[in-house]
């Protein structure tokens, strides 16, 4: 019922818009955002960098996450839970897992502050409000948050948008999947305020059984600005219920019903109609920036991000005794066991704020920032039926736990022009994290407080001549464990992990070609890897190893041959080795656990090779016909490079057709209509994989996520 009412809402503000005559006001005359120029890498910077504009993005949004949006950048692959990119995605740059990608929306930090993960399910259509998207691999530019672990994404939505819009977009597609968007700019009001806002409804069955998915969000944004300040309030939130297919399909069932879906199935007979996720994230942020004079400028920004859900299990046979029940008599039985459905939640806010000033005179630029934050969480657990209702208190939490960290740092950059051609970037930034937990689910007496300080720099090279530039430059990265790597408990205590990373890169800018080349080599010490080893609290967890690496060339080239047609593509190789892995397989038939030594193996979830190309043919005026390709090689899926344990290689290949035409009294209508996996392959880019001694002899056992068939999704957009 809200949603409609703020649909009635928006189409109001829009008509009152209309009536108005309000007077053109070049671009020039005010202040552009300054919030985002702090942490971005801009033509100079000597980092790999890939930047979507607004188009691009509006072309490659069809509904799915995030992560499918970035799909055709270098480096990039990407998942999903339920199949066809609609719920709980994932992403990985270089190999690199999301929960080492640093990912800010307006230079505010989103990365979950505990997991250091990034769930873009809680932010359903974020791309529809964004101006643009920053790509970086590699460490990059010093940013807010947890550090950059080996890329970066940075979400902009605060570009001014001076000129009135009311647009409407509805795509439909395979697995009953539908997005409905409507989009709101006041343009310029009284000359200096705007009003930005969008709602988005997204819902899907997904490919897996029962995966449905719904989101729901919305977005606003208020600003005044001049020529020398500029004040912003952006309010957006997000609500998702997707029902769980975290766990993946095993080898023997994925070969004769893909689509099967473990979730749910403790409950006998049909599965559990309620194994959901369910979750709502609200942010609030609050922007002032301030243009000083022709050499200074600078912008604070505070923010909070609400966040509060649940996901629902049916769980079979529990032991009371676990729940810390007692065992009580029914008749002349002794009661131990019972079905229940619990509910385990997530609580908290992350609050603070980020400011940075900006200098540039001549050949000098500098910038000095910062960042303070806090989080406050809590984690509980409550019963919410079970078959034994006698056994279970009503309202009954079996756990209530609470964790807080606290993130103080700040940063320099300095970017000198030596000579006509080369300029010098310094980039150096100090963190200190407060980090206390005060215990687990599986182990609540475990208190846990740590503190870390990091010293980061970064150094690098531009040498421009004409359309070539060279780069070369040097970046630490230092990142603290997560919340489940401290459950490891008192005797085996995670430590960091650091990265150096070299970087070194050519590219050549034209308006009919450009190309690129990029080579990385990131050095890691202590990386925290998954080796099977069972810690003091029974969980399986990350250990860290002393030495690993990874080292790869990325290519890239974007032709356009004439007003008919362009070729876009990228493909990245890469070599991605661990030194002196330990893996820990748990021994049924003697008790304990058997090591096995590995001198030399591949890190997991490492293709060797990742390309994508796209050919964007324009038969007519306002027609396009895109052929987009995907490529990615075999992944290992642990750490020991064991051919029984992987993911095979894949090809996709899609294709999209797109028309937009202008009627008397509408700005333009635009429809689509895309084929993915056109010649439906099977494939899974994600799973997992454990291993143990029975029977005297080794098993294994893989699961995996598989993606869909050849599937269609067809759309349009109304712009007025």
């Amino acid at each position: 019922m809200k949603y409609l009412v703020s649909f009635g809402i928006l189409c109001l503000l829009f008509c009152a818009v209309n009536a108005q005559t309000t007077s053109a006001i070049h671009d020039t005359t005010l202040l552009q955002p300054v919030e985002v120029n702090a942490i971005r890498a801009n033509d100079k910077t000597p980092v790999a960098k890939t930047t979507l504009s607004r188009p691009d993005i509006e072309k490659n949004n069809t509904g799915q996450d995030l992560p499918f949006i970035l799909n055709q950048t270098p480096s990039v692959v990407v998942n999903s839970d339920a199949g066809n990119g609609i719920g709980y995605t994932g992403i990985r740059i270089r190999g690199i897992d999301a929960a080492r990608v640093n990912v800010t929306i307006n230079s505010i930090p989103y990365n979950d502050a505990e997991s250091q993960g990034t769930f873009f399910v809680d932010l359903p259509d974020i791309a529809s409000s964004a101006a643009n998207i920053q790509v970086q691999r590699g460490v990059g530019t010093s940013s807010n948050g947890g550090s950059a672990f080996g890329a970066s994404i940075n979400v902009a939505t605060n570009d001014i948008i001076t000129k009135k819009g009311l647009e409407f977009s509805s795509n439909a597609g395979s697995y009953n999947s539908f997005r409905n968007t409507l989009l709101l700019n006041s343009g310029l009001l009284a000359k200096h305020f705007t009003i930005d806002a969008r709602l988005s409804d997204i819902r899907s069955d997904g490919y897996v059984d029962r995966a449905g998915t719904r989101l729901r969000s919305f977005f606003t944004s208020t600003a005044y600005t001049d020529s020398k300040n500029s004040l912003r309030v952006n309010i957006f939130s997000g609500k998702e219920k997707t029902y769980q297919a975290w766990y993946g399909i095993d080898e023997k069932t994925l070969a004769t019903n893909r689509r099967y879906n473990l979730a749910g199935t403790d409950k006998e007979g049909d599965p559990y109609d309620n194994e959901t996720d369910n979750y709502t994230q609200t942010h609030y942020q609050l922007f002032y920036n301030r243009k000083f004079n022709k050499h200074w400028k600078g912008n604070i920004a505070f923010f909070l991000t609400r966040g509060k859900g649940y996901y629902e299990q049916y769980k079979a046979g529990e032991s009371l005794l676990y729940y810390g029940l007692p065992l009580f008599i029914s008749g002349v039985d002794t009661v131990e066991n019972t079905d229940l459905v619990r509910r385990l939640w997530l609580d908290n806010y992350f609050y603070g704020t980020v400011f940075s000033a900006q200098y540039e005179k001549n050949k000098t630029g500098l910038i000095i920032g910062g960042n303070a934050n806090k989080y406050d969480g809590k984690h509980f657990g409550e019963i919410v039926r079970a078959t034994e209702q006698r056994a279970v208190p009503a309202n009954f939490r079996w756990y209530n736990l609470t964790a807080n960290k606290k993130e103080l740092s700040g940063f320099i950059k300095w970017t000198q022009q030596l000579t006509a051609n080369l300029q010098s970037f310094i980039d150096l930034q100090v963190r200190s994290v407060e980090y206390n937990l005060y215990g687990f689910r599986n182990n609540p007496s475990l208190t846990v407080k740590n503190n870390y300080f990091f010293v980061t720099p970064k150094a690098g090279f531009t040498f421009t001549i004409k359309k070539e530039q060279f780069y070369i430059s040097y970046a630490r990265a230092a990142k603290e464990p997560n919340r489940e790597d401290f459950e490891t408990g008192k005797t085996q205590a995670p430590t960091p992990e650091f990265l150096d990373d070299f970087e070194a890169g050519y590219e050549h800018r034209s308006a009919a070609f450009n190309c690129g080349i990029g080579l990385y080599f990131m050095n890691y010490k202590d990386q925290l890897v998954l080796t099977g080893k069972i810690n003091d609290v029974g969980a399986y967890t990350r250990t860290n190893i002393s030495k690993s690496y990874r080292a790869g060339i990325e290519l890239q080239a974007v032709g356009k041959f004439n007003k008919f047609l362009s070729v876009n593509g990228n493909i990245s190789f890469s070599k991605n080795k661990l030194k002196n892995f330990s893996e820990f397989l748990d021994d049924y038939d003697n008790g304990g656990q058997k090591v096995n030594l590995y001198n030399k193996t591949n890190l997991a979830f490492s293709p060797a090779i990742v390309a994508s190309a796209s050919i964007n043919i324009i038969p007519l005026k306002n027609g396009e016909i895109s052929l987009i390709s995907k490529y990615v090689s075999s992944q290992y899926l642990d750490n020991t490079s064991n051919k029984s344990r992987t993911l095979s290689s894949y090809y996709l290949q899609d294709a999209r057709v797109g028309y937009e035409l202008s009627l008397r009294g509408i700005k333009a209508i635009k429809v689509f209509v895309q084929a993915n996996n056109l010649f439906s392959r099977k494939y899974e880019p994600n799973g997992y994989s454990f291993s143990y001694i029975t029977g005297g002899a080794v098993t294994t056992e893989n699961y995996y996520f598989p993606m869909a068939p050849f599937n269609v999704v067809a759309g349009f957009t109304i712009k007025l």
